[in-house]
């Protein structure tokens, strides 16, 4: 939506907005160049290749937005909770983080390629730790030029809404915040007084929704946010016709919100705009971010674990009559039923219509499987469920078949859950819903955070999770 709210207005707007896509690849191939000068190197074709290589990905890469107003607020993805994930870094950090991504995309190149030593080490190393300083200085000198051209009052755009309401003040408040979209909040219409709607002084009225085409013709608004709930989509067609006297740039912005959004995002299809209200986190390249990782870290843990999971297997084989590995059937992505794989830590092996849950002094339960599910050293097998792809590492934990056909009856959203990987640790266990759920209560606090997970996943929160469950492995009073 910033581009052609940004463009129709100011030629050096745009010249500045070009400028800022281009300056990271210009600054990072400039010292690199300047530097094979400073040390007498030729700036060969080897180094062509690296700066071209540079350039691609400075400009890939996405780009987080300034850190803007600290008390920017966060517009609610669901009832009680936020996008913590979206949180604004400073220029610093942004500039550094994106750098060493770069530079370890590089040196995976180089190793793959084997032409990373064909490069002057000195050249390479000052490079690498120059390059930032000079992103920072060129950034922040960027941001002085956009302040003064950009966060011009003369050229900003005048920006009123239509509708009060949480969707509508939430991007109030962040286009107040974001002065590089170059937009200035005059004020809202509605039907409802300011009174009525508890924001007495909080915000500028600027009158009823009939008086909305007039004050456009009076006072040459530039941008209307048309904020009115769905269920009032009649009035939306009846203001366009409205304001079709006037030059205003229009926008419709959905109270989507009145949803339990799952992964909300905008996009089309065939031409066709379109606006997901629940979707699994993991379309296009996440979900190969998250295989990849999975794969990765399952592989390292399990050649780290496996001398551990021999001495597992040997002491239950010794101790218990029975198989060393509990296979069970629960259910996985998108509902489908898979194996699971645990050791045996109990002597039945239930797998029906009706199971019952392990409790706190479960005589069914073997002196060593209390030890492995005290420790859940029980789980370890789950590895081989995420490398064939039936798991993953962080994500809602399965429950049998049995059970979820007991709770999907009474809890709603309950099969949400299953839009993505079942997982051998989660947010839920992280935050002690663990063990016995004697109650559907405590089953339905157990759903909300693995709804939230969906909502807020991250690479960073799977690592997170990861960490805390290490730690939370050593005083987990709910694992038996």
């Amino acid at each position: 939506m910033t581009e052609p709210i940004l463009f129709t207005r100011s030629l050096p707007v745009a010249f500045v907005v070009l400028l800022q896509f281009l300056l990271p690849p210009l600054v990072a191939v400039g010292v690199l160049y300047l530097l094979c000068i400073g040390y007498g190197e030729r700036f060969s074709a080897f180094f062509q290749v690296l700066a071209a290589a540079v350039a691609l990905l400075t400009v890939l890469l996405p780009r987080g937005r300034p850190s803007g107003n600290a008390r920017l607020m966060s517009v609610p993805l669901a009832r009680g909770g936020t996008d913590l994930s979206s949180a604004p870094l400073p220029l610093a950090v942004r500039v550094i983080v994106r750098w060493l991504v770069i530079v370890a995309i590089l040196l995976a190149i180089g190793y793959v390629t084997r032409y990373s030593g064909t490069f002057p080490r000195r050249v390479v190393l000052t490079w690498i730790f120059v390059t930032p300083v000079a992103l920072i200085v060129a950034n922040a000198g960027m941001q002085e030029l956009a302040r003064r051209i950009i966060f011009d009052p003369a050229i900003a755009r005048r920006v009123a809404f239509v509708g009060c309401n949480e969707v509508s003040l939430a991007l109030a408040e962040r286009i107040q915040a974001a002065a590089d979209l170059g937009l200035s909040v005059r004020g809202f219409f509605d039907d409802r007084n300011a009174e009525r709607l508890g924001i007495a002084g909080a915000v500028r009225m600027l009158g009823r929704l009939g008086d909305l085409a007039g004050y456009v013709k009076r006072r040459g608004l530039d941008v209307i946010f048309v904020a009115l709930p769905v269920r009032h989509i009649r009035r939306v067609v009846d203001l366009l016709d409205e304001l079709r006297d006037t030059t205003a740039s229009i926008y419709y912005v959905p109270d989507i919100f009145v949803f339990d959004l799952i992964q909300a995002r905008t996009g089309e299809i065939l031409g066709v705009p379109v606006v997901a209200l629940c979707e699994t986190p993991f379309c296009g390249y996440r979900g190969v971010v998250k295989r990849i990782s999975d794969i990765a870290l399952a592989a390292f843990i399990l050649v780290l674990a496996s001398p551990i999971m021999l001495a597992v297997a040997a002491a239950v084989a010794l101790t218990s009559r029975g198989p060393v590995l509990f296979k069970q059937r629960r259910y996985g992505l998108d509902g489908e039923e898979i194996i699971v794989y645990k050791f045996r830590t109990m002597t039945v092996d239930e797998d029906g219509p009706q199971i019952v849950q392990a409790t706190k002094s479960d005589a069914r339960v073997t002196p060593v499987g209390r030890f492995l599910r005290r420790h859940s050293l029980d789980e370890l097998p789950q590895l081989i469920n995420v490398l064939q792809g039936r798991m993953s590492l962080v994500g809602p934990r399965p429950h049998a078949v049995a059970h979820n056909e007991e709770y999907r009856k009474l809890i709603k959203g309950y099969m949400v859950r299953h839009k993505v990987p079942p997982g051998i640790t989660g947010l839920a266990q992280v935050n002690g819903c663990r063990g016995e759920t004697a109650r559907v209560e405590e089953m339905r606090t157990r759903v909300e955070y693995d709804l939230e997970y969906l909502r807020r996943w991250s690479p960073l929160l799977d690592l997170k999770i990861l960490a805390l469950t290490a730690v939370r492995l050593l005083r987990d009073e709910k694992a038996y």
